[in-house]
């Protein structure tokens, strides 16, 4: 069996001690291709470099929510650049998270940003990658207004409703699904993967977080994707 994991963060500080010893394991694990996906810009730079490293890393490149206060016009227009990578695969990830944001001023950066690389990836044709964490109504408005069906991509470990799920699958989308579909508070998120047509689910660990059972709690890695 072949596995894609189409949601990794090889370039963070978890792997920095083995990160080439598990790389070179994968393939001969049944891991066949990888994609790592960029949150804030250093990342972006590390995951490119991942990518022209390793035959099968592919990258996605943009700035997750959380680390769109380091953006500045001039970092979007390099954001951009790496884009055009030949390994680029996506843009992202990018979105909302309101986790632990609650001043207005702050989510509307985050929304700025997010809507300026979604115009980004229209532009260049490419699918996004979508993180939304406690910001279900504010992204799906957003990805509405900005016409996500005419750009496509993945939901990132997606974590709302089934109605929700259905205005996605209306825009064409991808869901991701991970290590939370195997805890035992993941009621919804089953049901949803229930409803979902098979031919929308993505496999993602989003390495290295949100290891599967039995390892919850421990650093993910692609080996795990057979428990999911």
């Amino acid at each position: 069996m072949k596995i894609f994991d189409t949601h990794a963060h090889y370039d963070d500080e978890a792997f920095d001690e083995d990160r080439e010893e598990l790389l070179q394991k994968l393939p001969a694990e049944g891991i066949e291709r990888v994609v790592n996906v960029g949150a804030s810009l250093s990342g972006c730079e590390q995951t490119v470099a991942l990518a022209e490293k390793y035959d099968y890393i592919y990258a996605a490149v943009g700035v997750h929510p959380c680390d769109t206060k380091e953006l500045t016009e001039e970092g979007f227009q390099w954001l951009a650049k790496q884009c055009l990578h030949e390994k680029c695969v996506a843009v992202g990830e990018i979105g909302l998270d309101y986790y632990w944001e609650e001043d207005a001023k702050e989510k509307e950066r985050q929304k700025k940003w997010f809507v300026r690389q979604l115009d980004l990836a229209r532009s260049l044709h490419k699918p996004v990658v979508i993180h939304s964490r406690d910001a279900a109504r504010d992204t799906l408005e957003l990805c509405k207004e900005n016409r996500l069906d005419e750009i496509g991509g993945v939901v990132h470990c997606y974590s709302y409703s089934r109605e929700m799920a259905k205005e996605y699958l209306d825009m064409g989308m991808y869901f991701g699904i991970g290590g939370v579909v195997t805890f035992k508070n993941s009621r919804k998120l089953v049901e949803v993967v229930d409803y979902l047509p098979m031919d929308r689910i993505v496999l993602e660990t989003d390495s290295p977080y949100l290891s599967p059972v039995p390892f919850r709690g421990k650093r993910n890695s692609s080996l795990n994707l057979p428990y999911v």
